[in-house]
């Protein structure tokens, strides 16, 4: 078989199962079951009751629709998950930052040392080779370690799936870029600094269409948008949308690292600075995968409306 050709009957490892995860199982799901493959999915050993039950009712309706599920620590226990990681062909990791610091590297090496064919790595994010290290927060400086490792070996072919900022974690009230409930709008860096957004649901299918894809996609940086916009504009979008005044504030670059200095340990005060800087943050959307494929997506306007 060449080596551009999706292979039919593969196995797919996914995980976690947490937002991003089920998104990307909606979609995966169905389009490998139809090619005669299996996707199974590892997930926390607290996922399950006494009674051997998945807690989650997330959890049940893909194990309904077809999911096979494991339990595994994997931050703790990285040898079991090389070993159950040669059982297949392509993993995708949509384990996030949760499992802690250094938990990416980790991940990496594993699927390296297991020689899987395939790795979608969680970088489900910015532009890590623009942003580089030094960005005021240590697991993106990890994401550039896990490109440098991938792009190091030559056994495992790697997709990175850019996507910019969920869009649901511009409404964060921990994040308080647009805080709906007190109706206010911070600016990050200036009003006219960008940023790519993307819904967790349309990550989902793009990255299936991706796997999917051919001729093969392999070893590269594929960007994605549900919007590239500033915060200039989303503040007008926010008040368009809901029909309601809010109130500006501008959080300039400067300002944000002097409040890191005062609270260096501020994980949301990190986020905030990172994106204020605006490079690396945005891509254009003519320039995204959906875009030169005619995938619709959702915009920040369409999403709000939504919820």
């Amino acid at each position: 078989m060449e080596k551009n050709q999706l292979t039919k009957g593969e196995n797919v490892l996914v995980l976690g199962a947490g937002q991003l995860g089920a998104a990307v199982l909606d979609a995966l799901l169905p389009a490998v079951r139809q090619l005669n493959g299996s996707v199974t999915v590892i997930v926390s050993p607290g996922s399950w009751d006494k009674h051997g039950n998945l807690v989650s009712a997330r959890h049940q309706q893909l194990a309904q629709a077809g999911a096979y599920f494991m339990a595994l620590d994997v931050a703790a226990d990285t040898a079991s998950l090389v070993t159950i990681m040669r059982r297949f062909d392509t993993v995708i990791n949509c384990m996030g930052f949760v499992a802690g610091e250094g938990t990416q590297i980790r991940i990496t090496r594993a699927v390296l040392d297991a020689k899987v064919r395939r790795y979608f790595p969680w970088q489900f994010g910015v532009n890590y080779d623009v942003v580089g290290k030094g960005s005021g927060q240590p697991v993106w400086d990890e994401q550039c370690d896990v490109r440098t490792l991938l792009r190091e070996q030559n056994t495992t072919e790697w997709v990175i799936v850019s996507t910019g900022m969920f869009t649901s974690f511009l409404f964060e009230p921990a994040f308080d870029v647009v805080n709906l409930s007190q109706r206010t709008i911070n600016g990050l860096g200036n009003w006219d600094t960008q940023v790519t957004v993307t819904s967790p649901e349309d990550i989902g299918r793009l990255t299936t269409a991706i796997y999917l894809h051919q001729p093969r996609i392999v070893n590269e940086v594929v960007f994605v948008a549900g919007e590239t916009t500033t915060y200039g504009k989303l503040a007008d979008t926010v008040e368009r949308v809901t029909q309601q005044r809010f109130t500006r504030h501008l959080l300039t670059l400067p300002a944000l690292k002097q409040a890191l200095q005062t609270n260096p340990s501020d994980q949301m005060l990190r986020y905030r600075a990172a994106f204020a800087r605006g490079d690396g943050m945005w891509w254009p959307m003519e320039t995204t995968y959906n875009a030169r494929n005619g995938m619709a997506t959702q915009d920040i306007a369409a999403w709000l409306s939504s919820q």
